[in-house]
C-alpha cells in the first residue's frame, strides 16, 4: 500500500479442497478466503445462487466468546454487513448464463485490533476466485476510503477512523467502480467523486496483483459449463410477438403498480396460450427468461427515446408524498411517510442507559444508544406468505438509515433512542423512505436532532456500446430491477450524511456519477421541503407518556457512597422513589442519570443522590434521623452515611436529667444543626437547641459562663469522662454534665 503497509496473499498450503483459497495477510490480520463451486446448475435455476458468508473467529483476538456456550454462534450485524458488502461487488460478475452454486467463505484468523479486517474481505475472496477455475469476470478489490485533517487516507486503522469525516467502502474491478456504501458528516458532492477516485486508484495496484498471482499458479483458463438450454427460434418468436405490446404499456404511464405487473403478465400468457400443456413443460421457463429480456427493453428504450418512464414520470419527478406525524398515540414519537406506492410506519422510543444495546464483537465492543431497526413484511408487496425472521436484507437497508440519521443526534443526548421502521407498502426505495419517516419520528418526539435528513434513491439506464443515458429519481421497483444502477443518497441540505451504490452495468463514468449526484441533491433538498411542511423542528417538549431524565456529575470519589455495597444504596434509592438511576465513570468524574415519567420521582432521587454526595457544612441545618439513642445524647444521621452526636445538653434549651424525658426515640427523624467538625477525628457536633428560640430571661453566655466559674466541675466531669468510655469510638466525646445542668 502506499503507506508502506504490505499486503501479501498466499495460495497452495491451507484448505487445498476447495476451488481457490487465499490466506491475505496485512501486519498481524490475517483474513482466509475460500471459494467452491458446483459443476451443475440446479435445473430450472435461472439466477446466480452466490452466498457469502464472513466469520470472525474470537480466538483471533485473544478472547472468549460470551455467552453460555462460549463459542462462536450466529452472524452477527457486523458480519452480515460484511458479508453484503462482498456478495454486491462480486454478484454482478459472474456471467450471465453461469448458474451453478457458489459459496465464498472469508474467516478472520487472527487480528491486532489496529487494522480493519472488514475492508480486506472483499480483496481475499476475489483473489480465492483469482487462484480458482470458476468463471468469474474480475478480479475486484475492496478498500476503505477516509477523509482525515482533509486527506483521504486508504484502509485507516480503528484510531484513524475515529477522526474521520468521510468513511466509505469501494469495491471496483480495474476499470470501473462496482459498489459503494458509508457515512459523511454532511459533504458535498464534489468530495463524495473525490473520495471514490482515490479509492479507485488504490483499488487497481490491488486487482493486478491478483492478475500476475492468477498467471503464477495458472489458473486464468475457468471451466466450461452448459447451464442453460435456449432455443433461438423461440427467442425470436416472443420478441416479434411481445415486444409492442409490452412497449405501450411501458409508455401507458399506469402509475398502480399491481395493475402494471398484471398487464405485462397477461402479454406473457396470451403467447402461452397458443402451446399445449405437454409443450409449455419444458417451453415454459425458456418463455418467461425471454419474455423478462423483452420486458426489460421496451422499458428501457422508453426512457431512452420518450423520457418517459414505466409510471408516466419524467426522469426527475418525485412520486407524490404525503406524510404525517403523530398517528400513534402509545410510542414516545411516530410517524408516516408516504411516496408513491412506498410506505413507511416509524416509531421512536426514549429509554435510559439501561436500554442501551451492547455491541461485543471481537474487535469492537461497545454501548450503542442510537438504534434503528428495519421491518419487510411479506404483505408490502401483496405477497402471500409467512413472515420469517430478520434476513440480511433489512439488517443491510436498516444499517443504511441508522448511518444516515444517527450524525444528528447530539452526542451529550441524555436517553437511548430507538427507531423502528414498518414498512406497510414497498416500491422501490423503501430505506429512503424509512430515513424520511425516522426524520419526522424523531422530531415528533421531541428528540432535538440538528437538522432533518432526507433520502432518494437513483436508477440508471444505459444500453451497452450506446453513449445515451438517462439518471432516473425516486427509481421504482421495476426501475431497479430492470436498470443499471440503485444509489442512494441521504443527507440534510448542508450536504451528504451516507450513501450506498450498486452497479449493474459494464461501465460507469465519473461524469455519470456526477449527474446523479447532482440530480439526487435536487430530489432531496424538494423532499426535505415536503418533510418540513409536516412539521417543522423537533417539538420543545416529550410526551406526556416519555421517560425524563435528569444528568448530573459528582467527584470520583462518591461513585461507591452512591451505589452501596453490592448496590444496596442505588436499589433502595430506586424502589424509594421509582425512579431508574444509573451511573458510570466518564473522564475521571460520575456521570448520573435519573429517570422517571414524572418529576416528583426524579427530584425525589435526585435530592438523596445530592444528600449522598454533598460535604458537610458548620452552621447548615439538615434533616436527620435518629440511629440510636445513648444515655448522654442521641446519634443522628443528619447525611446519608454520616452521623453526629447531638448531645442532650444540644437537644432544648432545658435541662433533661434523663435522654427518655425527651421523649425522642430511635427512627424519629428530627432537624439539627451542624455546630461543629472536630479537625482531628472528623467527628460531628450537632444541635436542636440552636434551632429553637431562646426563651425569656435567659441568661445570655456571659452571665452563664460566670456561673461556671463558680461550679465545681472536676467530679462531675470526671464521671462523664468515664461513661464517654462507655461510647461509640467514633463519637466525639460528651460535653460535662455541668454544661447541661446550666442549660
Amino acid at each position: 500500500m502506499a503507506d508502506g503497509r504490505i499486503i501479501t496473499l498466499e495460495t497452495g498450503k491451507l484448505a487445498k479442497q476447495a476451488d481457490g483459497a487465499v490466506m491475505l495477510r496485512m501486519g498481524n490480520t490475517m483474513l482466509l478466503a475460500t471459494v467452491c463451486a458446483a459443476k451443475d446448475a440446479v435445473p430450472g435455476t435461472d439466477f446466480m445462487p452466490l452466498q457469502v458468508e464472513y466469520k470472525e473467529k474470537y480466538s483471533a483476538f485473544g478472547r472468549f466468546p460470551g455467552g453460555f456456550t462460549k463459542r462462536e454462534g450466529k452472524a452477527s450485524d457486523y458480519e452480515i454487513l460484511t458479508c453484503r458488502l462482498v456478495d454486491r461487488a462480486l454478484r454482478p460478475l459472474f456471467p450471465d448464463n453461469f448458474h451453478a452454486e457458489v459459496y465464498v467463505n472469508i474467516i478472520l484468523f487472527s487480528a491486532d485490533g489496529v487494522d480493519m479486517p472488514d475492508a480486506l474481505a472483499g480483496l481475499a475472496a476475489s483473489a480465492a476466485l483469482a487462484v480458482s477455475d470458476i468463471p468469474f469476470g474480475g478480479p475486484i478489490a475492496e478498500v476503505r476510503v477516509a477523509r482525515i485533517d482533509g486527506q483521504f487516507v486508504i484502509n485507516p486503522t480503528f484510531d484513524q477512523l475515529a477522526k474521520a469525516d468521510m468513511d466509505l467502502m469501494v469495491a471496483a474491478t480495474y476499470e470501473n467502480i462496482m459498489m459503494v456504501e458509508g457515512e459523511m458528516k454532511e459533504v458535498s458532492e464534489q468530495d463524495l467523486l473525490n473520495a471514490l477516485k482515490a479509492a479507485h486508484e488504490a483499488i487497481k495496484p490491488m486487482c493486478k496483483a491478483q492478475m500476475e498471482l492468477a498467471e503464477e499458479v495458472g489458473s486464468t483458463v475457468k471451466r466450461e459449463y452448459n447451464h442453460e438450454e435456449n432455443d433461438e427460434e423461440l427467442r425470436k418468436a416472443v420478441r416479434e410477438f411481445c415486444y409492442d405490446k409490452a412497449y405501450a404499456i411501458a409508455q401507458s404511464g399506469n402509475n398502480d403498480k399491481h395493475e402494471r405487473e398484471d398487464a405485462f403478465a397477461a402479454i406473457c400468457n396470451e403467447f402461452k396460450a397458443q402451446f399445449t400443456e405437454e409443450e409449455l413443460e419444458t417451453k415454459a421457463p425458456l418463455i418467461d427468461r425471454y419474455y423478462h429480456d423483452v420486458e426489460r427493453d421496451a422499458m428501457r428504450r422508453c426512457v431512452l427515446d420518450e423520457g418517459k418512464r414505466l409510471d408516466g414520470r419524467h426522469t426527475t419527478d418525485i412520486r407524490p408524498i404525503w406524510c404525517e406525524v403523530g398517528p400513534l398515540p402509545g410510542p414516545h414519537g411516530s410517524s408516516i411517510f408516504t411516496r408513491g406506492e412506498t410506505q413507511s410506519l416509524s416509531s421512536v422510543t426514549l429509554g435510559t442507559k439501561l436500554d442501551e444495546k451492547l455491541v461485543d464483537d471481537v474487535l469492537d465492543r461497545h454501548n450503542e444508544r442510537f438504534l434503528l431497526h428495519y421491518n419487510f413484511p411479506p404483505f408490502s408487496t401483496g405477497e402471500a406468505k409467512a413472515q420469517r425472521g430478520v434476513g440480511r436484507r433489512e439488517i443491510g437497508h436498516g444499517h443504511l438509515a441508522w448511518r444516515a440519521l444517527k450524525g444528528q443526534i447530539p452526542a451529550n443526548y441524555p436517553y437511548c433512542v430507538r427507531v423502528m421502521s414498518d414498512i406497510l407498502e414497498s416500491n422501490g426505495s423503501s430505506s429512503m423512505a424509512t430515513v424520511c419517516a425516522g426524520t419526522l419520528a424523531l422530531m415528533d418526539a421531541g428528540v432535538p436532532i440538528a437538522k432533518p435528513v432526507s433520502g432518494i434513491a437513483m436508477g440508471l439506464i444505459k444500453n451497452p456500446g450506446e453513449a445515451k443515458y438517462a439518471v432516473l429519481s425516486d427509481i421504482l421497483g421495476d426501475e431497479d430491477h430492470l436498470g443499471d444502477m440503485d444509489f442512494k443518497v441521504t443527507g440534510t441540505r448542508d450536504g451528504i450524511t451516507a450513501t450506498q451504490m450498486d452497479i449493474k452495468c459494464d461501465g460507469l463514468t465519473y461524469d455519470i456519477l456526477e449527474k446523479a449526484l447532482l440530480q439526487a441533491k435536487q430530489g432531496r433538498e424538494f423532499i426535505l421541503g415536503k418533510l418540513t411542511e409536516c412539521i417543522a423542528e423537533p417539538r420543545t417538549d416529550l410526551k406526556p407518556h416519555a421517560p425524563r431524565i435528569e444528568t448530573l456529575t459528582i467527584p470520583k470519589e462518591f461513585i461507591g457512597a452512591v451505589i452501596g455495597p453490592g448496590g444496596k444504596i442505588i436499589q433502595a434509592m430506586q424502589e424509594d422513589t421509582g425512579a431508574t438511576i444509573t451511573i458510570e465513570e466518564i473522564d475521571g468524574v460520575g456521570r448520573i442519570e435519573v429517570a422517571a415519567s414524572n418529576k416528583e420521582s426524579i427530584d425525589a432521587a435526585l435530592a438523596k443522590i445530592k444528600a449522598i454526595v454533598s460535604v458537610p457544612e458548620v452552621g447548615e441545618t439538615y434533616q436527620g434521623k435518629v440511629r440510636s439513642v445513648m444515655p448522654y445524647g442521641l446519634f443522628v444521621e443528619f447525611l446519608p452515611g454520616k452521623d453526629g452526636l447531638l448531645h442532650i445538653s444540644e437537644i432544648d434549651w432545658k435541662r433533661y436529667e434523663t435522654i427518655e424525658e425527651t421523649g425522642i426515640k430511635e427512627g424519629d427523624a428530627i432537624e439539627v444543626k451542624l455546630l461543629d467538625i472536630d479537625a482531628k477525628t472528623g467527628k460531628f457536633k450537632l444541635s436542636r437547641k440552636a434551632l429553637l428560640p431562646r426563651p425569656e430571661g435567659m441568661p445570655e453566655k456571659s452571665e452563664r459562663g460566670e456561673r461556671r466559674n463558680r461550679s465545681d466541675r472536676g467530679d462531675r466531669g470526671n464521671r462523664h469522662g468515664d461513661r464517654q468510655h462507655q461510647s461509640k469510638e467514633q463519637v466525639e466525646q460528651p460535653q460535662s454534665a455541668l454544661e447541661s445542668s446550666e442549660n
